[in-house]
């Protein structure tokens, strides 16, 4: 098997793991993530980071990557305005900070509240 070929086999099992999940109280929702991401899909959040658009940056993480139970994206790309205009920051960073670090922040959080 090449390099590329291993490369590509443990890329697809990562990406097709079981959802993750991430409860945000004050949204009273359920918030799904994978653990990783395609390239293309990181590729803007990094651009906007590199340009210190930290907040678009939490955002674009938010829209692109939030799922529901079925893997179906939660926002749609119309939805970064109400995220950047009507959304709590500190919510919107905790829930980016969940999704961007995955297993960390989601499972600190849950074992918090057991």
């Amino acid at each position: 098997m090449s390099i590329t070929d291993k490369i590509s086999k443990h890329y697809q099992s990562a990406i097709g793991g079981e959802l993750q999940k991430y409860h945000c109280d004050e949204w009273d929702t359920d918030i799904y993530f994978r653990g990783t991401y395609p390239l293309k899909d990181e590729s803007k959040i990094l651009e906007l980071q590199s340009q210190g658009k930290t907040v678009e940056a939490l955002v674009e993480s938010i829209v692109t990557k939030a799922r529901d139970k079925d893997g179906k994206r939660l926002f749609m790309d119309a939805d970064r305005v109400k995220l950047m205009n009507e959304a709590d920051p500190m919510t919107v960073v905790k829930v980016a900070s969940a999704i961007n670090n995955g297993r960390i922040t989601a499972t600190q959080d849950q074992a918090a509240k057991e």
